[in-house]
């Protein structure tokens, strides 16, 4: 498979490795043609990702994300965890607020992003995301930090 040949550290102008592009890229593929992910690819997200990828599979069955965005083209998701609170991602800049991200890929260096992100990633590659529309000022307000929407 792709992995093998791939190096897991390299990037191309993102903040994912090669490999994880990739992976998103066939998992989108294999959802257009067939409506499902299959079997291998699962196998390779618990690979690539380790064990948030089944936490973010769950946020996706839930339909747990929705992307925010404005007239001026600014975007932003949110994500419901599952302990119900409100997680705004900014995979343009890939930054989580939620203790996993600040734990787990910031401080410890174990993985390239928690489970938010990657069923931000994920939903975008099924074609599942929620989608809402914010005034600028509501984005102002969001991207600023002083409330979620």
């Amino acid at each position: 498979m792709f992995w093998s040949v791939m190096a897991l550290g390299e990037t191309r102008g993102s903040f994912l490795p090669e490999v994880a592009e990739q992976l998103f890229r066939d998992i989108k593929k294999s959802h257009e043609e067939t409506s499902q992910i299959p079997d291998d690819l699962l196998i390779a997200l618990k690979f690539v990702f380790g064990p948030c990828a089944l936490q973010a599979l769950d946020l996706v069955d839930q339909r747990s994300v929705t992307c925010l965005s404005s007239p001026s083209g600014r975007k932003a998701f949110q994500v419901m965890g599952g302990s119900g609170r409100l997680y705004t991602c900014f995979v343009s800049c890939h930054y989580c607020p939620c203790p996993a991200f600040a734990y787990t890929v910031l401080r410890r260096n174990e993985g390239p992003l928690c489970k938010h992100i990657l069923a931000v990633y994920l939903c975008q590659a099924i074609g599942v995301t929620q989608q809402e529309s914010v005034s600028d000022e509501q984005m102002s307000t969001l991207l600023s930090g002083t409330t979620a929407l």
